[in-house]
């Protein structure tokens, strides 16, 4: 899997919608809150490799 990177687009209760950066076709990721780091919130970009989350500065 090749690192990625997304914004939180959407936060749902115990659920974040992450768009991917640069992408404009609307496919979304649907993953728990409890994969992302503390702090992340509607904005936030994260950086994804081998499914590991870190907030990006």
């Amino acid at each position: 899997m090749e690192p990625k990177d997304y914004t939180v687009i959407k936060i749902e209760g115990e659920y974040a919608y992450l768009r991917e950066d640069g992408d404009i076709s609307g496919n979304d990721v649907f993953i728990a809150m409890a994969l992302l780091p503390p702090g992340v919130d509607v904005g936030s970009r994260v950086h994804c490799e081998m499914l590991c989350y870190t907030l990006i500065e």
